[in-house]
């Protein structure tokens, strides 16, 4: 079992940049894929970005590439994502997951999940 818990979530005005944070616990974070997904109100959860168990691979959804990078560190049991440049529609709850299985950015791939952290950007 892994228990994912994020934090750095909070309000930034548009153009403003936050770092999200995940804590794992449980498991061989090493041997897992990590991903964040988001949801918006009215709106099914979506990939943002993931990485692979090493970290030498990673992937971005289109609605972030260039502005937001995803990292982890194994040995502290972290991923982080960090958000630049944000936007109104970047405004969701963030949630960290893993993978023991597969790289995928299909959410249903992702074993465990965060209990989300709220993003909110200001026009």
């Amino acid at each position: 079992q892994v228990q994912l818990v994020e934090s750095g979530g909070g309000l930034v005005q548009a153009g403003g940049s936050l770092r999200l944070s995940c804590a794992a616990s449980g498991g061989t974070f090493s041997g897992y894929v990590m991903g964040w997904f988001r949801q918006a109100p009215g709106k099914e959860r979506e990939f943002v970005a993931i990485i692979s168990s090493s970290g030498s691979s990673t992937t971005y959804a289109d609605s972030v590439k260039g502005r937001f990078t995803i990292s982890r560190e194994n040995a502290r049991k972290t991923v982080s994502l960090q958000m630049n440049s944000l936007r109104p529609e970047d405004t969701a709850v963030y949630y960290c997951a893993a993978a023991n299985r597969r790289y995928s950015i299909v959410a249903n791939d992702y074993n465990y999940w965060g209990q989300g952290t709220q993003v909110t950007v200001s026009s």
